[in-house]
């Protein structure tokens, strides 16, 4: 259950210790070097020095919890990224940067620039560990539309840059069924370019389910366990062959983008998407509750750093 009274929310300190158990369950680990001695990491505690720092007698730097992580180098109170980091995280359809501004007492664009450092550390790792699916299993293909008209939705990027504005932008998923998501922003629907990203992340053995647009027709050569669902001849469930469970995260992703955010910009879409995908993959039917996908998004914002500059800077391409 979420508490709002909890000392981590409204303490700088206790949210700092809370961040140091979830990164040092065994004590501090200096983010520079890797020592993890812990009689070579001293704690500093002059009256000088502020809450939490300790310095490695390796390689003789000082260093935080906060080091390395989304988090470093902010000047906002650390209890109120924890807050941040838990109302994103509990958020099925997501929080936007004015509904974090209103809750945590900051400027709309300090608000806004948390939300996408929190958006990095829910990206999972540059290569996803393992394929999907995999003997008996299935994984289902498809792919949906995002902002922009729908009148725009089959115009060529050059075209939509001439016009001034952009149209839908393209986004491809695969859903394991009982299990996790990947999604990725793509610039086509064609079997060129769909057809490798199946094959690097699911097992050939695998059950795959898709529609029958004509960019998976050939996908039985790779898959021998592919099986369609004709929505063209208005089926949508066959037996076992039906694309129901990514049909409903993409009403989870729809709903948040029209809902709450309204607009998604082209340069920023992938890490919406990984923000709806952590959810879907941190989810209570995987026995994932709140808290502890709040502490495993916090654990996830080691090693990724993104700068005011660079995220401005994608806005403004």
């Amino acid at each position: 259950m979420f508490d709002l009274t909890n000392e981590i929310y409204q303490d700088a300190d206790k949210a700092r210790e809370h961040l140091e158990s979830i990164h040092w369950p065994e004590g501090p680990v200096c983010p520079h070097c890797g020592n993890c001695d812990q009689d070579r990491i001293t704690k500093l505690e002059g009256k000088s020095t502020r809450p939490g720092v300790h310095k490695c007698k390796e390689c003789r730097k000082p260093f935080t919890v906060t080091v390395g992580t989304v988090f470093e180098h902010s000047k906002i109170p650390l209890n109120k990224w924890v807050l941040a980091t838990h109302l994103m995280a509990s958020s099925k359809k997501g929080m936007s940067a004015h509904q974090l501004h209103r809750m945590l007492g900051v400027t709309y664009k300090t608000a806004w620039f948390m939300a996408h450092r929190i958006r990095e550390a829910m990206k999972p790792a540059p290569k996803p560990s393992g394929s999907m699916g995999g003997e008996g299993k299935y994984v289902e293909a498809d792919e949906t539309f995002i902002g922009g008209k729908e009148k725009n939705k089959h115009k060529s990027k050059r075209a939509k840059r001439r016009g001034g504005a952009w149209g839908k932008e393209t986004v491809f998923s695969l859903v394991e069924r009982g299990g996790h998501v990947r999604s990725r922003h793509v610039v086509s629907v064609t079997a060129q370019t769909l057809r490798p990203v199946i094959k690097a992340q699911v097992d050939a053995a695998t059950f795959l389910v898709t529609d029958d647009a004509g960019q998976y027709r050939h996908m039985k050569e790779d898959f021998p366990g592919h099986e369609v669902i004709n929505h063209s001849a208005q089926e949508y469930v066959r037996g076992n062959t039906h694309t129901n469970t990514i049909e409903g995260y993409f009403s989870i992703l729809k709903r948040g983008v029209t809902g709450t955010y309204h607009h998604v910009s082209q340069q920023h879409l992938k890490r919406y998407l990984a923000e709806f995908d952590f959810r879907y993959n941190e989810r209570e039917a995987l026995g994932v509750n709140d808290t502890m996908r709040a502490q495993n998004l916090l654990a996830g914002a080691r090693g990724k750093r993104l700068t005011y500059r660079r995220t401005s800077e994608a806005a403004n391409a």
